[in-house]
């Protein structure tokens, strides 16, 4: 079992071009994620990330300093539990992770961690994303 541990990341900018990518890859092609001039008249005044964009980005932003911390090892997506998006992400906004482990299980030879998660924009008081992220450490 590991000590209660938690980070932080780096700044990351979210760019027209990374949104566009993740409406090819996942076929949801909604003006507010890819059309510039339509979502600049709509509710945000500008084009947003989709919400499982910066989700997926999660472990970029946290695995290499977890696995710095519990050893080489084999992690797999088990669940997220309570995910909640907050704060829509214009683009261009920079975002940065923190999260925190919250609890650590055995589970028979393996592990379960429950990972708390939440996503920042930088100068925007309410987060974009909280949620719980399950991680079965083999």
């Amino acid at each position: 079992m590991i000590q209660p541990i938690s980070g932080q990341s780096d700044w990351f900018e979210i760019t027209q071009a990374q949104i566009n990518q993740f409406a090819d890859a996942t076929h949801d092609h909604q003006y507010l994620h890819v059309d510039q001039q339509r979502a600049a008249e709509g509710p945000f005044g500008k084009t947003i990330a989709h919400g499982f964009l910066y989700l997926s980005m999660v472990p970029h932003m946290m695995l290499d300093d977890l696995l710095a911390i519990i050893g080489d090892a084999t992690v797999i997506n088990y669940g997220v539990n309570g995910l909640r998006f907050i704060s829509p992400v214009p683009v261009g906004s920079r975002i940065r992770l923190n999260w925190q482990v919250l609890s650590d299980e055995p589970k028979g030879k393996n592990r379960l961690l429950t990972v708390g998660i939440g996503i920042d924009i930088q100068g925007v008081e309410k987060p974009a994303m909280a949620a719980e992220w399950l991680l079965y450490i083999l």
